[in-house]
């Protein structure tokens, strides 16, 4: 199913939305999404603690809403990069909010999550799915990705589509349509577990992506046969002559 909301990254404010005083580094703060009157998307609002504590009752009910600590963006040195980052790539696909990309939004968000990079603050149940939202947790952007509940048959395909896209820096191709029409499926039915099976789903995903993760760090045998042999000293021929 199409994604009609825009999901473009959500990036950090430097001062309240309400009192529009700056925030200091360290200070607690109160970052709320909601939806955008004038799109099917969302906004991003950030709040003192103070103007957040006083909001009240009549003002708009935000879609989610969590505690954050500013940190005072710090100057980097500017740094030549030629491929794309695994959050490179993330941001991109977000920004062209292509469908078929959807699965690979989803497990790159994981991936950075499990490598601490993305911090999930908050997952929201709509008519369409679960709304999982991530902060990045240098900057405070804010990424928010459909959980589209793929099955853990499937994440090992997702993650070589990433692979390949990360080395060549192409894009997946576009789904072939056949000319066979599919036979048409009721509609499903919204039920109490629904919620708690996308939970299920989701953890299980990210077990599975941490075993690759750690399987992937680890030195592999020949790695290590090298190291050891590396460390036998040589033999010297003219002492054993």
């Amino acid at each position: 199913m199409a994604l009609n909301e825009p999901w473009s990254i959500k990036s950090r404010a430097h001062v309240c939305s309400v009192t529009e005083r700056h925030f200091e580094d360290g200070e607690s703060f109160c970052t709320a999404i909601f939806p955008d009157p004038e799109s099917s998307g969302y906004l991003r609002k950030d709040f003192s603690s103070d103007a957040w504590e006083q909001r009240t009752e009549d003002e708009l009910t935000p879609f989610s809403f969590w505690q954050s600590v500013y940190r005072a963006p710090v100057k980097e040195e500017e740094v030549e990069v030629t491929e794309e980052s695994p959050e490179d790539l993330l941001r991109r696909l977000i920004e062209e909010d292509e469908e078929h990309t959807e699965n690979v939004r989803y497990i790159l968000a994981v991936m950075l999550e499990r490598k601490k990079q993305l911090v999930e603050v908050d997952n929201q149940p709509t008519a369409t799915g679960i709304i999982r939202i991530y902060e990045q947790r240098k900057t405070g952007d804010v990424f928010i990705v459909k959980d589209p509940n793929i099955p853990l048959s499937e994440v090992e395909s997702v993650q070589d589509e990433i692979t390949i896209m990360l080395e060549t820096g192409g894009r997946i191709p576009e789904p072939e349509i056949t000319s066979e029409a599919a036979p048409e499926q009721a509609p499903e039915e919204q039920n109490d577990t629904a919620p708690q099976q996308a939970e299920d789903g989701h953890t299980n995903v990210k077990t599975a992506l941490e075993t690759t993760l750690e399987t992937e760090s680890q030195p592999s045998a020949t790695d290590e046969n090298n190291e050891n042999s590396s460390e036998i000293p040589a033999s010297n021929s003219s002492e054993e002559e």
